[in-house]
């Protein structure tokens, strides 16, 4: 259970679209915490965790990959005692998965598989650092999922 009030608003905004389907509202959410963390500037890792979680209510593909980089740009600024501190049950090596999961599925769907590939590569590199828990076992069968769509797009 997370402990940071920001990490606990996202988590509001990530159950609105999840477990009650009101995308747009998550958004709207989305964005004002954004505002509220002063954008790019806030803490690295409510910077990671809101771009990730604002890509996936994206309606259009280049949108969804811009708050994806920021996400990806913004781990490398995380510490695991930010990570900890903060009440999130994972270390930083464990948010990198996911992260490119997500940018190579961008790339996947905007044609471009030659960075798709890479950030799946990149992905399973990092695989170690998940555990065979729920989230893990999703952010395996993602990798999977992505890996057959890239050997059928060749």
């Amino acid at each position: 259970m997370t402990t940071d009030p920001t990490m606990a608003r996202i988590g509001q905004g990530v159950d609105l679209h999840h477990r009650q389907g009101r995308r747009d509202v998550a958004r709207d959410v989305f964005a004002r915490i954004w505002d509220d963390i002063g954008g790019e500037q806030g803490d690295p890792l409510h910077v990671c965790v809101l771009a990730h979680s604002m890509a996936d209510v994206q309606d259009d593909v280049n949108e969804e990959l811009m708050w994806d980089l920021r996400a990806l740009a913004a781990v490398d600024l995380v510490t695991d005692e930010q990570v900890a501190r903060a009440g999130v049950p994972l270390s930083v090596a464990g948010l990198y998965p996911s992260l490119h999961l997500n940018v190579s599925d961008c790339y996947r769907k905007l044609g471009d598989l030659d960075r798709a590939r890479e950030h799946l590569r990149q992905a399973r590199a990092g695989i170690g650092a998940l555990g065979d828990d729920e989230y893990g076992k999703l952010i395996k069968g993602g990798l999977e999922q992505i890996a057959e769509q890239l050997d059928d797009a060749v």
